[in-house]
Protein backbone atom coordinates (compact mmCIF):
# COMPACT_ATOMS: atom_id res chain seq x y z
CA UNK A 1 0.00 0.00 0.00
CA UNK A 2 0.83 3.75 -0.76
CA UNK A 3 0.57 6.87 1.36
CA UNK A 4 -2.52 8.03 2.48
CA UNK A 5 -2.41 11.11 -0.11
CA UNK A 6 -1.23 8.60 -2.70
CA UNK A 7 -4.19 6.67 -2.79
CA UNK A 8 -6.64 9.55 -2.66
CA UNK A 9 -5.07 10.79 -6.03
CA UNK A 10 -5.57 7.00 -7.33
CA UNK A 11 -1.68 6.82 -7.80
CA UNK A 12 -0.49 3.32 -8.54
CA UNK A 13 2.23 1.82 -5.85
CA UNK A 14 4.97 0.22 -6.87
CA UNK A 15 5.37 -3.84 -5.59
CA UNK A 16 7.84 -4.21 -2.66
CA UNK A 17 11.22 -5.17 -4.07
CA UNK A 18 12.35 -8.67 -2.54
CA UNK A 19 14.73 -7.29 -0.31
CA UNK A 20 12.18 -5.52 1.25
CA UNK A 21 10.10 -8.78 1.38
CA UNK A 22 12.84 -10.91 2.91
CA UNK A 23 13.07 -8.06 5.67
CA UNK A 24 9.42 -8.03 6.41
CA UNK A 25 9.90 -11.93 7.30
CA UNK A 26 12.14 -11.42 9.83
CA UNK A 27 10.60 -11.64 13.42
CA UNK A 28 10.94 -8.51 14.63
CA UNK A 29 13.58 -7.93 18.03
CA UNK A 30 12.35 -5.88 20.88
CA UNK A 31 14.99 -5.21 23.11
CA UNK A 32 13.61 -4.20 25.87
CA UNK A 33 11.09 -6.96 27.06
CA UNK A 34 13.01 -10.06 25.47
CA UNK A 35 16.55 -8.84 26.52
CA UNK A 36 15.25 -8.29 30.21
CA UNK A 37 14.20 -12.02 30.52
CA UNK A 38 18.03 -13.30 30.20
CA UNK A 39 19.66 -10.35 31.53
CA UNK A 40 17.02 -10.74 34.50
CA UNK A 41 18.12 -14.30 35.12
CA UNK A 42 21.67 -13.86 34.69
CA UNK A 43 21.03 -11.29 37.49
CA UNK A 44 18.60 -13.43 39.64
CA UNK A 45 21.86 -16.09 39.37
CA UNK A 46 24.03 -14.10 40.51
CA UNK A 47 22.55 -12.94 43.78
CA UNK A 48 21.84 -16.65 44.53
CA UNK A 49 25.10 -17.84 43.48
CA UNK A 50 27.17 -15.04 45.31
CA UNK A 51 25.18 -15.67 48.52
CA UNK A 52 25.76 -19.31 48.96
CA UNK A 53 29.38 -18.60 47.95
CA UNK A 54 29.79 -15.73 50.78
CA UNK A 55 28.14 -17.20 53.38
CA UNK A 56 30.08 -20.43 52.93
CA UNK A 57 33.56 -17.86 52.97
CA UNK A 58 32.05 -16.66 56.20
CA UNK A 59 31.30 -19.32 58.03
CA UNK A 60 34.72 -20.82 57.41
CA UNK A 61 33.27 -23.57 55.00
CA UNK A 62 35.55 -23.41 51.89
CA UNK A 63 39.22 -25.05 51.83
CA UNK A 64 42.44 -24.22 50.94
CA UNK A 65 42.35 -27.02 48.90
CA UNK A 66 40.90 -25.47 46.34
CA UNK A 67 40.10 -22.02 46.99
CA UNK A 68 42.95 -20.96 48.77
CA UNK A 69 45.20 -21.97 45.82
CA UNK A 70 44.03 -20.26 43.66
CA UNK A 71 43.54 -17.07 45.31
CA UNK A 72 47.58 -17.56 45.91
CA UNK A 73 47.90 -17.71 42.16
CA UNK A 74 45.81 -15.29 41.51
CA UNK A 75 47.52 -12.81 44.08
CA UNK A 76 50.46 -13.56 42.21
CA UNK A 77 49.33 -12.73 38.77
CA UNK A 78 48.05 -9.39 40.47
CA UNK A 79 51.58 -8.43 41.67
CA UNK A 80 52.82 -9.61 38.00
CA UNK A 81 54.52 -12.57 39.37
CA UNK A 82 54.20 -16.44 38.12
CA UNK A 83 51.18 -18.19 39.23
CA UNK A 84 53.24 -19.95 42.18
CA UNK A 85 51.37 -21.62 45.05
CA UNK A 86 53.03 -22.15 48.35
CA UNK A 87 49.13 -24.65 49.18
CA UNK A 88 50.52 -26.38 46.81
CA UNK A 89 53.92 -27.21 47.30
CA UNK A 90 57.00 -25.07 47.73
CA UNK A 91 57.85 -22.72 44.78
CA UNK A 92 54.86 -24.68 43.16
CA UNK A 93 53.85 -22.88 39.84
CA UNK A 94 50.49 -23.64 39.88
CA UNK A 95 50.33 -24.09 35.58
CA UNK A 96 52.34 -27.44 36.49
CA UNK A 97 49.14 -28.52 38.33
CA UNK A 98 46.74 -27.88 35.62
CA UNK A 99 47.54 -25.36 32.50
CA UNK A 100 44.60 -22.10 33.24
CA UNK A 101 46.30 -18.87 32.20
CA UNK A 102 42.65 -17.58 31.96
CA UNK A 103 43.30 -16.73 35.44
CA UNK A 104 45.27 -13.92 34.53
CA UNK A 105 42.28 -12.02 33.29
CA UNK A 106 40.87 -12.00 36.99
CA UNK A 107 44.33 -9.86 38.28
CA UNK A 108 43.19 -6.18 37.59
CA UNK A 109 40.45 -7.17 39.71
CA UNK A 110 42.02 -8.76 42.63
CA UNK A 111 44.19 -5.64 42.76
CA UNK A 112 41.42 -3.55 43.45
CA UNK A 113 40.20 -6.01 45.74
CA UNK A 114 42.59 -8.68 47.18
CA UNK A 115 40.52 -11.31 49.11
CA UNK A 116 38.66 -14.29 48.38
CA UNK A 117 35.21 -12.95 47.59
CA UNK A 118 36.59 -11.54 44.34
CA UNK A 119 37.40 -14.94 43.14
CA UNK A 120 34.03 -16.15 44.93
CA UNK A 121 31.89 -13.72 43.03
CA UNK A 122 33.80 -13.67 39.57
CA UNK A 123 33.15 -17.42 39.80
CA UNK A 124 28.94 -16.16 40.53
CA UNK A 125 29.07 -13.93 37.93
CA UNK A 126 30.27 -16.28 34.96
CA UNK A 127 28.22 -18.95 35.90
CA UNK A 128 25.17 -16.63 35.71
CA UNK A 129 26.53 -15.11 32.53
CA UNK A 130 26.02 -18.83 30.74
CA UNK A 131 22.12 -18.59 31.23
CA UNK A 132 21.75 -15.48 28.63
CA UNK A 133 22.66 -17.79 25.21
CA UNK A 134 20.21 -20.56 26.51
CA UNK A 135 17.78 -19.13 27.23
CA UNK A 136 17.73 -16.92 24.62
CA UNK A 137 18.13 -19.49 22.21
CA UNK A 138 15.13 -20.86 23.59
CA UNK A 139 13.07 -17.81 23.63
CA UNK A 140 13.73 -17.67 19.80
CA UNK A 141 13.26 -21.44 18.73
CA UNK A 142 10.51 -21.87 21.90
CA UNK A 143 8.89 -19.24 23.16
CA UNK A 144 9.09 -16.53 26.17
CA UNK A 145 7.69 -19.67 28.52
CA UNK A 146 10.17 -21.99 27.49
CA UNK A 147 12.85 -19.83 27.94
CA UNK A 148 11.90 -19.18 31.44
CA UNK A 149 11.94 -23.14 31.87
CA UNK A 150 15.56 -23.30 30.36
CA UNK A 151 16.82 -20.81 32.08
CA UNK A 152 15.40 -22.22 35.65
CA UNK A 153 16.93 -25.75 34.69
CA UNK A 154 20.27 -24.31 33.78
CA UNK A 155 20.30 -22.15 36.96
CA UNK A 156 19.65 -24.78 39.78
CA UNK A 157 20.89 -27.90 38.06
CA UNK A 158 23.07 -29.86 40.25
CA UNK A 159 25.76 -29.52 38.06
CA UNK A 160 26.09 -25.66 38.37
CA UNK A 161 24.95 -26.02 42.52
CA UNK A 162 27.75 -28.00 42.66
CA UNK A 163 30.55 -25.94 41.24
CA UNK A 164 28.78 -23.08 43.45
CA UNK A 165 29.01 -25.36 46.52
CA UNK A 166 32.70 -26.14 46.13
CA UNK A 167 35.01 -22.70 46.24
CA UNK A 168 36.41 -21.52 42.98
CA UNK A 169 37.44 -22.74 40.13
CA UNK A 170 39.38 -22.37 36.42
CA UNK A 171 35.71 -24.28 34.81
CA UNK A 172 33.46 -21.40 35.85
CA UNK A 173 35.37 -19.30 32.51
CA UNK A 174 34.66 -22.33 30.20
CA UNK A 175 30.75 -22.75 31.21
CA UNK A 176 30.04 -19.30 29.58
CA UNK A 177 32.18 -20.36 26.92
CA UNK A 178 30.90 -23.47 25.96
CA UNK A 179 27.23 -21.94 25.99
CA UNK A 180 27.82 -19.10 23.67
CA UNK A 181 29.40 -21.19 21.74
CA UNK A 182 26.43 -23.50 21.43
CA UNK A 183 24.17 -20.99 20.78
CA UNK A 184 26.05 -20.24 17.85
CA UNK A 185 25.86 -23.95 16.69
CA UNK A 186 22.13 -24.47 16.67
CA UNK A 187 22.10 -21.15 14.72
CA UNK A 188 24.66 -22.08 11.91
CA UNK A 189 26.74 -19.72 13.39
CA UNK A 190 29.98 -21.36 12.58
CA UNK A 191 32.57 -19.00 13.00
CA UNK A 192 30.99 -17.18 15.64
CA UNK A 193 31.08 -20.59 17.62
CA UNK A 194 34.62 -21.10 16.75
CA UNK A 195 35.58 -18.11 17.79
CA UNK A 196 33.64 -18.91 21.51
CA UNK A 197 34.99 -22.04 21.90
CA UNK A 198 38.99 -22.02 20.77
CA UNK A 199 39.81 -19.72 24.43
CA UNK A 200 38.51 -23.12 26.07
CA UNK A 201 42.50 -24.17 25.79
CA UNK A 202 43.66 -21.26 28.14
CA UNK A 203 40.87 -22.35 30.88
CA UNK A 204 42.01 -25.86 31.43
CA UNK A 205 44.08 -29.02 29.39
CA UNK A 206 41.05 -31.22 28.58
CA UNK A 207 39.15 -28.37 27.43
CA UNK A 208 40.84 -29.15 24.17
CA UNK A 209 39.28 -32.14 23.84
CA UNK A 210 36.14 -30.38 23.89
CA UNK A 211 36.71 -28.32 21.44
CA UNK A 212 37.59 -31.16 19.11
CA UNK A 213 34.24 -32.19 19.57
CA UNK A 214 33.05 -28.56 18.67
CA UNK A 215 34.86 -28.71 15.61
CA UNK A 216 33.93 -32.47 14.32
CA UNK A 217 30.36 -30.84 14.86
CA UNK A 218 31.30 -27.89 12.46
CA UNK A 219 33.04 -30.10 10.32
CA UNK A 220 30.02 -32.68 10.15
CA UNK A 221 27.35 -29.63 10.07
CA UNK A 222 28.86 -27.05 8.97
CA UNK A 223 31.91 -25.88 6.81
CA UNK A 224 34.05 -29.21 6.72
CA UNK A 225 37.37 -27.42 6.66
CA UNK A 226 36.94 -25.46 9.24
CA UNK A 227 35.85 -28.31 10.98
CA UNK A 228 38.34 -30.42 10.93
CA UNK A 229 40.86 -27.30 11.87
CA UNK A 230 39.17 -26.86 14.90
CA UNK A 231 39.25 -30.30 15.74
CA UNK A 232 43.33 -30.45 15.05
CA UNK A 233 43.91 -27.65 17.01
CA UNK A 234 41.86 -29.10 20.17
CA UNK A 235 43.71 -32.13 19.95
CA UNK A 236 47.32 -30.31 19.84
CA UNK A 237 46.59 -28.17 22.57
CA UNK A 238 45.43 -30.83 24.97
CA UNK A 239 48.38 -33.03 23.63
CA UNK A 240 50.93 -29.75 24.02
CA UNK A 241 49.23 -29.19 27.71
CA UNK A 242 49.53 -32.74 28.85
CA UNK A 243 52.88 -33.50 27.38
CA UNK A 244 55.38 -30.43 27.24
CA UNK A 245 53.25 -27.36 28.82
CA UNK A 246 52.45 -29.00 32.10
CA UNK A 247 55.99 -30.91 32.73
CA UNK A 248 57.69 -27.75 31.98
CA UNK A 249 55.94 -25.71 34.66
CA UNK A 250 55.90 -28.56 37.14
CA UNK A 251 58.80 -29.07 39.73
CA UNK A 252 59.25 -32.77 39.14
CA UNK A 253 59.19 -31.89 35.29
CA UNK A 254 56.06 -34.68 35.43
CA UNK A 255 52.56 -34.79 34.77
CA UNK A 256 50.81 -34.46 38.29
CA UNK A 257 47.99 -35.85 37.89
CA UNK A 258 49.23 -38.73 35.73
CA UNK A 259 47.97 -41.71 38.69
CA UNK A 260 44.71 -40.51 36.93
CA UNK A 261 45.75 -42.15 33.37
CA UNK A 262 46.69 -45.25 34.76
CA UNK A 263 45.17 -47.92 33.13
CA UNK A 264 42.65 -50.01 34.17
CA UNK A 265 44.00 -53.47 33.14
CA UNK A 266 47.66 -54.98 32.62
CA UNK A 267 47.18 -55.22 29.13
CA UNK A 268 46.94 -51.72 26.64
CA UNK A 269 44.10 -53.99 24.43
CA UNK A 270 41.81 -54.87 27.15
CA UNK A 271 42.04 -51.77 27.99
CA UNK A 272 40.61 -50.27 25.03
CA UNK A 273 38.48 -53.31 24.66
CA UNK A 274 36.88 -53.08 28.40
CA UNK A 275 37.00 -49.15 28.10
CA UNK A 276 32.82 -49.03 27.58
CA UNK A 277 31.88 -51.58 30.63
CA UNK A 278 34.81 -49.94 32.60
CA UNK A 279 32.80 -46.37 32.00
CA UNK A 280 29.72 -47.67 33.76
CA UNK A 281 30.94 -49.73 36.41
CA UNK A 282 30.89 -49.44 39.26
CA UNK A 283 27.16 -48.13 39.11
CA UNK A 284 28.32 -44.64 40.81
CA UNK A 285 29.34 -44.14 37.32
CA UNK A 286 26.00 -44.97 35.39
CA UNK A 287 24.34 -43.02 38.15
CA UNK A 288 26.12 -39.86 37.45
CA UNK A 289 25.80 -40.72 33.38
CA UNK A 290 21.90 -40.33 33.98
CA UNK A 291 22.04 -37.52 36.42
CA UNK A 292 23.91 -35.33 33.96
CA UNK A 293 21.03 -35.58 30.97
CA UNK A 294 18.49 -35.60 33.97
CA UNK A 295 17.87 -31.59 34.00
CA UNK A 296 16.64 -31.97 30.15
CA UNK A 297 14.32 -35.21 31.14
CA UNK A 298 17.17 -37.09 29.08
CA UNK A 299 15.29 -35.45 26.22
CA UNK A 300 18.49 -33.80 25.31
CA UNK A 301 19.94 -37.27 24.03
CA UNK A 302 18.00 -36.55 20.95
CA UNK A 303 20.31 -33.45 20.01
CA UNK A 304 23.33 -34.14 18.14
CA UNK A 305 24.45 -31.15 20.51
CA UNK A 306 24.88 -33.90 23.30
CA UNK A 307 27.59 -35.49 21.33
CA UNK A 308 30.00 -32.49 22.45
CA UNK A 309 29.45 -33.73 26.25
CA UNK A 310 31.11 -37.37 25.31
CA UNK A 311 35.40 -35.99 25.69
CA UNK A 312 34.33 -34.80 29.45
CA UNK A 313 32.27 -37.58 30.13
CA UNK A 314 34.84 -40.16 28.71
CA UNK A 315 37.48 -39.17 30.07
CA UNK A 316 35.65 -38.30 34.00
CA UNK A 317 33.95 -41.96 33.43
CA UNK A 318 37.88 -44.02 32.37
CA UNK A 319 39.88 -41.44 34.78
CA UNK A 320 40.95 -43.71 37.76
CA UNK A 321 40.33 -41.04 40.32
CA UNK A 322 36.78 -41.94 42.26
CA UNK A 323 36.49 -38.04 42.85
CA UNK A 324 35.92 -37.64 39.28
CA UNK A 325 33.07 -40.88 38.81
CA UNK A 326 30.23 -38.74 41.28
CA UNK A 327 28.35 -35.74 41.38
CA UNK A 328 30.19 -33.97 43.56
CA UNK A 329 32.78 -31.17 43.25
CA UNK A 330 32.88 -29.14 40.11
CA UNK A 331 33.77 -31.69 37.20
CA UNK A 332 30.02 -31.05 36.14
CA UNK A 333 29.26 -27.50 35.74
CA UNK A 334 30.75 -27.73 31.83
CA UNK A 335 28.08 -29.93 31.04
CA UNK A 336 25.25 -28.25 31.93
CA UNK A 337 24.65 -25.52 29.33
CA UNK A 338 25.35 -28.71 26.87
CA UNK A 339 22.44 -30.50 28.62
CA UNK A 340 20.26 -27.29 28.36
CA UNK A 341 21.16 -25.96 24.59
CA UNK A 342 20.65 -29.89 23.61
CA UNK A 343 17.65 -29.99 25.00
CA UNK A 344 16.34 -26.47 23.37
CA UNK A 345 17.08 -28.56 20.23
CA UNK A 346 15.57 -31.17 20.58
CA UNK A 347 12.22 -29.62 21.23
CA UNK A 348 13.30 -27.48 18.10
CA UNK A 349 11.45 -29.16 15.29
CA UNK A 350 7.90 -29.96 17.72
CA UNK A 351 8.23 -25.99 18.50
CA UNK A 352 8.14 -25.45 14.52
CA UNK A 353 5.74 -27.94 13.79
CA UNK A 354 2.69 -26.20 15.83
CA UNK A 355 0.18 -29.07 15.97
CA UNK A 356 -1.66 -29.42 19.11
CA UNK A 357 0.06 -32.72 18.94
CA UNK A 358 3.70 -31.23 18.64
CA UNK A 359 2.82 -28.66 21.20
CA UNK A 360 1.55 -31.35 23.69
CA UNK A 361 4.81 -32.77 23.42
CA UNK A 362 6.71 -29.61 24.27
CA UNK A 363 4.53 -28.76 27.56
CA UNK A 364 4.84 -32.16 28.41
CA UNK A 365 8.46 -31.86 28.12
CA UNK A 366 9.45 -28.82 30.04
CA UNK A 367 6.71 -29.65 32.60
CA UNK A 368 9.19 -33.00 33.19
CA UNK A 369 12.00 -30.72 33.10
CA UNK A 370 10.50 -28.66 35.86
CA UNK A 371 9.51 -31.47 38.18
CA UNK A 372 13.08 -33.08 37.72
CA UNK A 373 14.98 -29.89 38.55
CA UNK A 374 12.51 -29.26 41.75
CA UNK A 375 13.02 -32.51 42.60
CA UNK A 376 16.99 -32.41 42.26
CA UNK A 377 17.68 -29.43 43.71
CA UNK A 378 17.10 -29.84 47.49
CA UNK A 379 20.01 -32.31 47.00
CA UNK A 380 22.47 -30.04 46.12
CA UNK A 381 24.72 -27.04 47.85
CA UNK A 382 22.36 -24.32 46.80
CA UNK A 383 19.58 -25.68 48.88
CA UNK A 384 22.22 -24.45 51.54
CA UNK A 385 19.97 -21.29 51.61
CA UNK A 386 16.96 -22.72 53.31
CA UNK A 387 19.20 -24.35 56.05
CA UNK A 388 19.10 -22.69 59.51
CA UNK A 389 22.85 -23.18 60.17
CA UNK A 390 23.67 -21.00 56.87
CA UNK A 391 22.63 -18.29 58.30
CA UNK A 392 23.42 -18.33 62.21
CA UNK A 393 27.22 -18.06 63.29
CA UNK A 394 28.32 -20.19 65.58
CA UNK A 395 30.85 -20.16 68.54
CA UNK A 396 33.49 -22.03 66.74
CA UNK A 397 33.40 -19.55 63.59
CA UNK A 398 33.31 -16.94 65.97
CA UNK A 399 36.48 -18.58 67.36
CA UNK A 400 38.14 -18.97 63.95
CA UNK A 401 37.67 -15.09 63.30
CA UNK A 402 38.72 -14.40 66.30
CA UNK A 403 42.43 -16.09 66.90
CA UNK A 404 43.09 -15.40 62.80
CA UNK A 405 43.09 -11.73 63.75
CA UNK A 406 45.83 -12.00 65.68
CA UNK A 407 47.74 -12.81 63.22
CA UNK A 408 49.70 -10.36 61.39
CA UNK A 409 49.96 -9.45 57.84
CA UNK A 410 52.53 -10.93 56.15
CA UNK A 411 53.14 -13.48 58.39
CA UNK A 412 53.81 -17.43 57.11
CA UNK A 413 51.52 -19.41 58.46
CA UNK A 414 50.64 -23.10 58.21
CA UNK A 415 47.41 -23.63 58.39
CA UNK A 416 44.32 -26.47 58.74
CA UNK A 417 42.87 -26.80 55.23
CA UNK A 418 39.56 -24.99 56.19
CA UNK A 419 41.44 -21.92 58.01
CA UNK A 420 43.60 -21.11 55.49
CA UNK A 421 41.42 -18.86 52.69
CA UNK A 422 40.82 -16.77 55.63
CA UNK A 423 44.07 -16.13 55.56
CA UNK A 424 45.56 -16.33 52.28
CA UNK A 425 44.80 -12.53 51.05
CA UNK A 426 47.43 -11.70 53.56
CA UNK A 427 49.65 -13.99 54.62
CA UNK A 428 51.74 -16.42 52.85
CA UNK A 429 49.99 -19.90 53.99
CA UNK A 430 50.86 -23.99 53.58
CA UNK A 431 48.89 -26.46 55.01
CA UNK A 432 49.31 -27.87 58.52
CA UNK A 433 50.36 -30.68 58.59
CA UNK A 434 52.69 -30.17 55.44
CA UNK A 435 50.89 -31.19 52.64
CA UNK A 436 51.49 -32.43 49.72
CA UNK A 437 54.91 -33.99 50.41
CA UNK A 438 57.42 -33.44 47.91
CA UNK A 439 54.72 -32.35 45.87
CA UNK A 440 52.82 -35.88 45.40
CA UNK A 441 49.03 -35.20 45.52
CA UNK A 442 48.68 -38.99 45.66
CA UNK A 443 51.02 -40.32 47.92
CA UNK A 444 49.95 -39.87 51.77
CA UNK A 445 52.51 -42.32 53.63
CA UNK A 446 55.61 -40.24 53.70
CA UNK A 447 56.99 -38.91 56.71
CA UNK A 448 55.54 -35.55 56.96
CA UNK A 449 58.29 -32.49 57.48
CA UNK A 450 58.06 -30.26 60.20
CA UNK A 451 56.64 -26.68 60.04
CA UNK A 452 58.74 -24.03 59.71
CA UNK A 453 55.97 -20.94 59.42
CA UNK A 454 55.78 -18.19 62.00
CA UNK A 455 52.33 -19.37 62.84
CA UNK A 456 50.30 -22.59 63.33
CA UNK A 457 46.17 -22.07 63.12
CA UNK A 458 45.45 -25.66 63.90
CA UNK A 459 41.90 -26.16 63.80
CA UNK A 460 40.91 -29.56 65.78
CA UNK A 461 37.09 -29.50 65.16
CA UNK A 462 36.47 -28.34 61.67
CA UNK A 463 33.16 -27.63 60.43
CA UNK A 464 31.21 -30.22 58.56
CA UNK A 465 30.86 -28.90 55.16
CA UNK A 466 29.52 -30.10 51.37
CA UNK A 467 31.11 -32.24 49.71
CA UNK A 468 33.90 -33.41 52.22
CA UNK A 469 32.98 -36.11 55.30
CA UNK A 470 32.73 -34.91 58.26
CA UNK A 471 36.63 -34.91 60.41
CA UNK A 472 39.95 -33.18 59.33
CA UNK A 473 42.10 -33.67 55.64
CA UNK A 474 44.37 -34.47 54.71
CA UNK A 475 45.27 -36.91 57.12
CA UNK A 476 43.17 -38.33 59.70
CA UNK A 477 42.66 -36.42 62.75
CA UNK A 478 45.11 -38.98 65.05
CA UNK A 479 48.00 -38.13 62.71
CA UNK A 480 47.08 -34.69 62.99
CA UNK A 481 47.14 -34.55 66.79
CA UNK A 482 50.20 -36.08 66.92
CA UNK A 483 51.60 -33.48 64.01
CA UNK A 484 50.23 -30.82 66.30
CA UNK A 485 52.06 -32.23 69.50
CA UNK A 486 55.52 -32.38 67.97
CA UNK A 487 54.93 -28.68 66.88
CA UNK A 488 54.91 -28.00 71.06
CA UNK A 489 57.05 -30.67 71.91
CA UNK A 490 60.18 -30.44 69.69
CA UNK A 491 59.76 -28.05 66.81
CA UNK A 492 59.65 -24.69 68.81
CA UNK A 493 56.27 -23.37 68.78
CA UNK A 494 54.16 -21.81 71.75
CA UNK A 495 50.71 -21.65 72.05
CA UNK A 496 49.23 -18.22 72.24
CA UNK A 497 46.11 -18.85 72.26
CA UNK A 498 42.91 -21.07 71.86
CA UNK A 499 39.34 -21.00 71.80
CA UNK A 500 36.26 -24.13 71.22
CA UNK A 501 38.89 -26.47 69.55
CA UNK A 502 41.01 -24.02 67.17
CA UNK A 503 44.71 -23.58 68.33
CA UNK A 504 47.29 -20.44 67.67
CA UNK A 505 50.84 -21.52 67.42
CA UNK A 506 53.80 -18.81 67.14
CA UNK A 507 57.49 -20.18 66.43
CA UNK A 508 58.98 -19.15 69.72
CA UNK A 509 62.09 -16.84 69.72
CA UNK A 510 65.57 -17.79 70.80
CA UNK A 511 66.00 -17.31 74.75
CA UNK A 512 61.80 -16.62 75.16
CA UNK A 513 59.68 -17.72 77.78
CA UNK A 514 57.63 -21.47 77.05
CA UNK A 515 53.75 -21.17 76.87
CA UNK A 516 51.84 -19.62 79.78
CA UNK A 517 50.12 -22.02 82.20
CA UNK A 518 46.93 -20.92 81.30
CA UNK A 519 47.24 -22.24 77.59
CA UNK A 520 45.97 -25.84 78.50
CA UNK A 521 45.83 -28.19 75.72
Amino acid sequence: MGTIADQRVGRRTQPPSAPVLALSRIPRVRLGRPALLWWGWACALFALYATVSARRQALVRTTGYDLGIFEQAVRAYAHLRAPVAPLRGDGFNLLGDHFHPVLAVLAPLYRLAPSPYTLLLAQAALLALAVVPLARQAARVIGRRAAHVIAFGYGLSWGIASAVGFDFHEVCFAVPLASYALEALARGRWRRAVAWAVPLLLVKEDLGLTLAAIGAYVAWRGPRRLGLAIAALGLLGSALAFTVLMPFFNPTGTYAHAANLAPAHHSPLTTLLLAPLDAVRPEVKATTLVLVFAPAALIALRSPLALIAVPTLGWRMLSANAFHWGTAFHYTAVLMPVVLAALTDALRPYAAAGDPLSRRHVRASLATVLAVTLVLAPSFPLAQLAHRSTWRTDPHVLAVHGLLRRIPDGATVAASNRLAPQLTSRTTVVLFPAFPVAGRLYERDRSIPRPTAQWIAYDRRPPQSWPYPPGPWPYPAERQEHEYALALARYGYVRVAQADGVFLLRLRRAGAPGCASSCTR
